[in-house]
């Protein structure tokens, strides 16, 4: 075995980390008779061979070995390398990283040629993924299907192996991956498609096993998304149904293996977990492969949806969950009815079902209000001696409250608050007074509105306490921002001994959050306005402004404030220096309409942010719109992130803003997020977008009255 291992020079090819000498021994560890020592060769691979999906000169070096591996009957967990070989040969150059079109001196080349040589080599010895469809471990003939649609080079003999191995295949989840592979080829290779939507179509209504229709039906969608049919909702909901009631019986526990100290470990027992316990969890992947083919069918995925979150099945209720979260984060539409239903999941005896709800629930902010009354009922139900109390817990951290640890409770509180439910209020009193606050509660005490001022004495308590040292700014600004939140004025002296205590460790962060919570104040912070006045001329344009704002928010008098700022709108300011200077200006409004001539030529910045913070500013110094409307338009088709500042500009003009009616209508109208970026996300992206519709429907209403 191995043949030819110590023949390589490992030690001239290279990896993720450095020389690759240290291959042959993981090559080694994949062949092992001990369980954990494969696990930890295949983390080796994957986290320095093929680290990230990098195929590197080693990985080259590795596939004839691999291959050797997979033809083994007597090595174990060969279905892992299988994946590992797919993962290897499947990445696909794209259309701009074609290697003919890339010279041999662009740093793309030497990736592209070794992406393309990897393919190359794999499917030169691809006939050895054709014994393993029916090799006696199903973990082998599971991982086979797709390492063939992705890598063999001759697909219509393949998509006749796999339709014949369908007939005598009895384990369900590897039928399931042979019609996946199934649809694979048919993406891959249009001469098959129509052929294939064909038969996956007659397999979606002939199967006996309703498993079997699903993924068929999944798979059709997804090779032909313009041709799914209207009925899809009750034909989905109807196989569930069916999947459920013929699952009803324990569920087959999994084979038990020792933990392993790798990533491969942690991310296989978490797959194990969530699959615990579960008859037919493989319907996750088939409904996620159907909501992708439904794309903006927002309406059938919300139906769907709605119609597992109404299942007796708690998993196929934890899916819905896990799917609306991909739903909402990219499309717009009516999420209410889904939104209280998986609030009602809060009460469930299964802590993992409760787990994705309030995870769900924790990133909606305000189009969480229809999960209010859920989430106070289930904070009350744990409410009881608080943490100083002897066998207390606080809020909702007894037994009876079934959430798993204080995050669980921590979760539900956030999304309470960030809904903007007052009966967060005094909740949030109650973690206050425990000795670690999850810093998100403290962000989320900007939409209380008055309610939340009762908080201000604590939070001013937890700010006297923070040490002065190199961590302070961690410690210190969720406290600040909050402050500022509830206007807790009260708080200036322990505000200012964070403001002259600031240690050399990102000092500028300290201050500017510092006086940030000052300027929140307005004139009740005047006993600061000697510091204030000292940092007009910090070397940093984000202290520098900020004090600006304090001092005027404070005294009201432009006196050294304008002077302070200007100095940062000239020639040869950075971009954000420039914006910092703007932005304050714009908040101190007509009153600083002397600078406007300073703003023009931020007009015509490089810098699209520059741009925008410029004419926002030099409208709201000087009302001028002729000048700021059409930088404020061209900026909004440049960039979309831009949209939300530019529409409270817009709002603020109303009638002067008329020419922008049709872009605002045209934003109200569309169904896919401003924001919405496939595969990523953000903690806020949700919110940004409702706060952009919120604000162009303002817009549009000052304009439509000023219209009459």
């Amino acid at each position: 075995m191995l043949t030819g291992i110590e023949e390589v020079d490992w030690a001239s090819l290279g990896h993720a980390y450095g020389p690759a000498d240290d291959v042959p021994e993981l090559l080694r560890g994949l062949a092992s008779a001990d369980p954990a020592e494969r696990e930890t060769a295949l983390d080796g691979m994957y986290g320095a061979v093929h680290h990230q999906g990098d195929v590197y000169d080693s990985t080259l070096a590795c596939i004839p070995f691999l291959l050797e591996l997979v033809a083994d009957p007597a090595v174990q967990d060969r279905g892992c390398i299988v994946e590992l070989l797919t993962s290897i040969g499947g990445i696909e150059l794209d259309d701009d990283e074609e290697l003919d079109e890339l010279d041999s001196e662009d740093e793309e080349f030497i990736p592209a040629a070794n992406y393309a040589m990897a393919a190359a080599a794999i499917a030169a010895g691809a006939d050895v993924f054709i014994g393993l469809v029916s090799d006696p471990d199903p973990e082998v003939r599971l991982a086979a299907p797709c390492a063939l649609a992705s890598l063999h080079p001759e697909p219509a003999r393949v998509l006749t192996l796999l339709r014949e191995r369908l007939t005598v295949e009895r384990d369900t989840e590897v039928r399931l991956a042979l019609v996946a592979a199934v649809g694979r080829i048919a993406l891959r290779h249009a001469s098959l498609r129509d052929e294939t939507v064909d038969w996956l179509g007659w397999l979606a209504r002939a199967a006996q096993d309703p498993g079997l229709r699903l993924a068929a039906l999944a798979q059709r969608a997804r090779c032909a998304p313009g041709d799914i049919p209207d009925d899809i909702v009750p034909w989905v909901t109807g196989l569930l149904e069916e999947i459920r009631t013929s699952a009803l019986g324990p569920a087959v526990p999994g084979t038990e293996r020792a933990a392993t100290p790798t990533l491969i470990g942690q991310v296989r027992e978490l797959l194990e977990e969530h699959a615990a316990g579960r008859p037919a969890p493989w319907t996750e992947e088939l409904l996620r492969t159907l909501h992708a083919a439904l794309d903006d069918r927002v309406d059938d995925r919300i139906a769907l949806i709605l119609a597992q979150l109404r299942s007796p099945d708690w998993g196929q209720r934890s899916d819905a969950i896990w799917l609306c979260g991909g739903l909402i984060r990219i499309w717009r539409g009516r999420y209410e009815e889904v939104v209280r239903l998986v609030g009602a999941q809060l009460n469930d005896p299964e802590p993992r079902l409760r787990e994705a709800a309030t995870s769900f629930l924790e990133r909606l902010f305000e189009l969480g209000a229809p999960a209010a009354d859920a989430l106070a009922a289930r904070l009350a139900v744990g409410t009881g001696p608080g943490p100083a109390q002897a066998g207390g817990s606080g809020v909702g951290g007894s037994p009876q409250t079934g959430f798993v640890g204080r995050s669980g409770r921590d979760g539900a509180l956030l999304a309470l608050a960030r809904a903007g439910d007052t009966r967060a209020v005094p909740l949030l009193a109650r973690a206050l007074e425990e000795r670690e606050v999850r810093r998100e509660l403290l962000y989320a005490m900007d939409g209380l509105g008055p309610s939340a001022a009762m908080l201000a004495p604590l939070l001013r308590r937890r700010l006297a306490e923070v040490e002065l040292d190199e961590r302070l700014y961690d410690r210190a600004a969720p406290l600040l921002y909050a402050l500022a939140a509830v206007r807790g004025s009260q708080a200036v002296p322990e505000v200012l001994r964070v403001l002259r205590g600031a240690p050399a460790n990102r000092r500028d962060w300290v201050r500017e959050s510092a006086l940030r919570t000052l300027a929140a104040f307005g004139p009740a912070a005047c006993e600061a306005v000697p510091d204030v006045r000292r940092l007009l001329t910090a070397e940093s344009a984000t202290v520098s402004t900020t004090a600006a704002r304090a001092l005027w928010a404070a005294e009201g008098d432009l006196g050294e404030v304008l002077t302070a700022l200007e100095r940062w709108l000239r020639p040869g300011a950075s971009g954000a220096d420039w914006c910092s200077a703007a932005q304050a200006l714009g908040e101190i409004g007509p009153a600083a309409a002397s600078t406007a001539p300073a703003l023009g030529p931020g007009l015509t910045a490089r810098d699209l942010w520059v741009r925008v913070r410029s004419a926002a500013a030099l409208w709201r110094v000087s009302g001028d719109t002729a000048a700021a409307l059409p930088v404020l338009l061209a900026a909004w088709e440049e960039n979309r992130h831009a949209r939300v500042d530019v529409a409270e500009c817009l709002a603020e003009m109303g009638p002067a803003a008329s020419e922008a009616q049709l872009v605002i209508l045209t934003e109200l109208t569309r169904r896919r997020r401003h924001n919405a970026r496939e595969g990523a996300s953000g903690s806020h992206d949700i919110h940004l977008d409702e706060k952009l519709l919120t604000v162009c429907r303002a817009a549009l209403a000052r304009m439509e009255r000023g219209a009459f």
